[in-house]
């Protein structure tokens, strides 16, 4: 077995520090690669599988950013890369055994060639026990580190080939966001762009504080000079992210709140501008204003709701009830009667009863969402609610799930049935994954659109006129030819 040279390791009680940084001034990243990683890199593959949210998505494409400016070039054959990467998520417990069962196929590919570097980073290894895990369990696993020290990939990277030695490094203070890391960005149409890392929301049920720390928003100058910059390099689409982009600038003086950073966006001209994940507790009225007055800001909102009920969304620690998000869903629709709404619920929440339950079926109803990301409670080692009593079986609450499931997918076919005949403007992306003579794209409602046609529309805005829905997706047809 490799020696391991632990650095750092994750510490629960570090990451829930909070506190303004003693710096919040953003420092530009002047990172180079050594001579010797260089050499090390020219002519090697990489292989890297991201699981979990858009910032994860976000994380890989910089990484892809630092590891082709050594010269390693991409491959999709885990078996034939020489540094394999798996990028990880701690929200729910099927992301960390998907890990598991990765690193299992892993442990042969690592036997079979020697030099090979297996490395493992993002939100699961900023726990204290998946950490453990792969250090006690997967001596096959070279490198890890966390979400906080990705731009020092590197001098890890070196350490490890040069010592021969094990190394895991994961920081739990976040520090200062850094600018102008490199950067492969994984479309050629779309793009994320970060506004803010970490939350400092603390719901019961969340690990996402203490894995990306407390909540650190990028100033709006590097945030238009990023949009502008893929403007002019051909970019339709952008989606800011962030934990929650409603409290966007809220750690920063002299700065604009998000309605603010949005309109600032918006003036740069890109097509489309959407954003994700809102917290309705942050959300100002201000920001429907200019969902309204901006044709580039798409007529989409992703608003979490977590549960209907007051009651649960207190232990959940949700910070706003359900008249609150009430207004804001009235509001939304009001300004923008277009609008698409989607959400998430947790199902089986520790405390939830039937009556609860009930109420949130209710606000489904109220609300006509176009979507539901439906979830079995997930409990998360180091939450409030891990050590919570759960008053219901398992089997009450699948058919509480099952029940859910059935009522969204029937809004959802519903109102899907509603597009059909109505033309719409779609972003086309890539040819279909099912039929290579179709191709897809988004229209501004986030719907996915399937349209007979060759790569010759990638980039593309187009009318579309809608003939048929699969509720999750549509087909159509050119309706500007």
């Amino acid at each position: 077995m490799k020696e391991t040279e632990v650095t750092s390791a994750p510490d629960l009680k570090e990451a829930r520090k909070r506190g303004r940084l003693a710096s919040r001034s953003q420092r530009v990243a002047d990172i180079s690669p050594s001579p010797f990683l260089l050499t090390w890199g020219a002519g090697k593959h990489y292989y890297i599988e991201t699981f979990g949210c858009q910032m994860n998505v976000r994380d890989s494409e910089i990484i892809q950013g630092f590891l082709e400016r050594i010269g390693m070039t991409p491959t999709s054959d885990a078996s034939k890369a020489d540094f394999a990467l798996f990028n990880t998520c701690a929200i729910r417990e099927n992301a960390e055994d998907h890990l598991w069962g990765e690193l299992g196929h892993m442990k042969q590919y690592a036997q079979a060639r020697p030099g090979m570097i297996v490395a493992v980073c993002g939100c699961m290894m900023q726990l204290e026990v998946p950490f453990r895990i792969v250090r006690e369990r997967y001596p096959f696993v070279n490198l890890v580190f966390g979400t906080n020290n990705v731009d020092a990939i590197y001098p890890l990277l070196e350490d490890c080939i040069k010592s021969r030695h094990r190394v895991l490094n994961v920081v739990s203070n976040p520090g200062a966001i850094l600018e102008g890391l490199p950067s492969k960005r994984m479309e050629p149409h779309r793009a994320f762009v970060n506004i803010t890392y970490g939350c400092d929301k603390f719901c019961t049920y969340c690990i996402v504080p203490f894995t990306r720390g407390m909540q650190r928003s990028r100033r709006h100058e590097e945030v238009i000079a990023e949009v502008r910059d893929l403007v002019r390099h051909g970019y339709k689409e952008v989606t800011l992210l962030g934990q929650n982009v409603s409290s966007y600038g809220a750690d920063l003086e002299d700065n604009p709140d998000f309605a603010g950073l949005l309109r600032e966006v918006s003036d740069t001209g890109i097509a489309r501008i959407r954003f994700m994940t809102s917290h309705p507790h942050d959300f100002t009225d201000e920001v429907f204003d200019v969902m309204a007055e901006r044709p580039n800001v798409m007529p989409y909102l992703h608003l979490p709701i977590q549960s209907g009920s007051d009651h649960v969304l207190k232990l959940m620690n949700r910070s706003y009830d359900m008249a609150k998000y009430m207004h804001l869903v009235d509001l939304v629709k009001a300004k923008v009667p277009d609008i698409a709404l989607t959400t998430d619920i947790i199902v089986g929440f520790p405390g939830e009863t039937e009556e609860d339950f009930q109420q949130t079926l209710k606000a489904v109803r109220d609300c006509q969402y176009d979507s539901c990301f439906t979830f079995i409670f997930s409990p998360r080692p180091g939450t409030p609610a891990y050590k919570m009593k759960n008053n219901a079986s398992p089997e009450e609450i699948q058919d509480r799930f099952n029940r859910l499931v059935e009522l969204t997918e029937s809004i959802t076919a519903e109102r899907a049935q509603r597009m059909v005949g109505k033309t719409v403007e779609v972003l086309f992306l890539y040819p279909s994954r099912k039929d290579k003579t179709m191709m897809s794209g988004y229209d501004p409602y986030q719907h996915l659109v399937h349209v007979k046609g060759d790569e010759s529309l990638a980039g593309q805005i187009r009318r579309v006129k809608i003939t048929a829905s699969h509720a999750h997706s549509f087909l159509g047809e050119l309706a500007d030819e």
